[in-house]
């Protein structure tokens, strides 16, 4: 909460500072103080751990991504709903590695808070359908690919959802 706080505080700070230089006459100075505030409106609205933990992720280092989400120790008070959503859903990837269970109700908690894009939608539903395969619950598992191809627009995940198609036929 004080993060949030002092994030806001320092972008109104900076916009104060660019409207005194307009009043100044420095015109260039108030231009920088106006697009510096960009800094930390951007950081409120996406968490810096939570960015860090996603470069980690597509750089396949499990571990320095679990690391930066354990550095946020209250999600709930700590991150907007948004930022809340794709924690959850790092979370439920970095977790099923290991435990099946504990991701399946970590993507669930993601998909009920609200992941943004269609495309995390899509690849939330597809590991819950992976999960329910994977616990041989074959109708759960075929509703949530046709979820997971409607969601699909660009065509990323055709190719895992072609697999699971076809290991869900030998069930």
């Amino acid at each position: 909460m004080i993060q949030r706080i002092l994030r806001i505080g320092i972008a109104v700070l900076f916009i104060g500072l660019g409207i005194w230089q307009f009043i100044e006459g420095e015109i260039g100075n108030g231009i920088f103080w106006v697009l510096l505030t960009v800094i930390p409106v951007f950081l409120y609205l996406r968490h810096e751990r939570i960015l860090m933990a996603l470069w980690y992720l597509r750089k396949q280092d499990m571990a320095s991504a679990g690391k930066h989400l354990a550095a946020i120790r209250t999600p709930e008070s700590t991150l907007i709903k948004s930022q809340l959503a794709y924690y959850y859903f790092l979370q439920g990837v970095l977790v099923s590695q290991t435990n099946l269970n504990k991701a399946e109700q970590w993507m669930r908690k993601a998909l009920q808070t609200g992941l943004r894009q269609k495309e995390d939608q899509a690849m939330a539903k597809l590991q819950l359908a992976g999960m329910a395969l994977s616990k041989r619950r074959k109708i759960e598992a075929q509703t949530l690919l046709t979820e997971a191809k409607k969601l699909d627009s660009r065509g990323l995940m055709k190719d895992q959802i072609k697999m699971l198609q076809q290991q869900l036929k030998r069930i």
